[in-house]
């Protein structure tokens, strides 16, 4: 009971914590501890404005949500950088793609969006006035029903078992 009172949100102190150090660039005693201070103490400071936390569900899979991202982030790269380099213009088929949503989590539908963002030649756009459908503009999708598919298989069904 100390401990959830002392650490409301454990995973945002460590990632306050790890955002401090990189921020710092560097592993100075002094810059661990106030690290610590600021993971401890903003999410303490800042608990009661979070009645509705979600509950994160299946640690095993938010690692393995990460590390898709993480790969995806890294083809993608690849991919965005073969297309700058060697596809002309007119080749080029840009499109507009309406996402369906069937998650509801205010926080899930947040880490999709930026999920999405983070992958290079995608961005999110917009999200539907009733959060019922995400916006994204794909830097080149000849199969834009390939891509909304894609990103309901590989993100959305993941997030899903995590916030469920």
């Amino acid at each position: 009971m100390i401990l959830t009172r002392l650490f409301p949100h454990p995973l945002l102190t460590l990632l306050l914590t790890a955002c401090w150090m990189m921020l710092q660039n560097s592993w100075s005693p002094g810059a661990i501890l106030f690290g610590l201070i600021l993971g401890i103490l903003v999410p303490f400071l800042t608990q009661r404005y979070w009645p509705d936390r979600p509950r994160l569900h299946h640690p095993l899979k938010i690692a393995e949500y990460i590390l898709v991202v993480l790969y995806d982030i890294v083809m993608a790269n690849w991919t965005v950088a073969k297309i700058v380099a060697t596809m002309p213009n007119d080749k080029l088929q840009p499109a507009w793609i309406s996402i369906p949503l069937d998650l509801r989590s205010p926080e899930a539908i947040t880490v999709l969006a930026g999920s999405i963002t983070l992958t290079p030649g995608t961005l999110t756009a917009e999200l539907s006035s009733d959060a019922h459908a995400l916006l994204v503009h794909c830097l080149h999708a000849p199969d834009p029903d390939a891509v909304r598919d894609e990103i309901k298989s590989r993100y959305e069904r993941r997030l899903m078992e995590i916030f469920a």
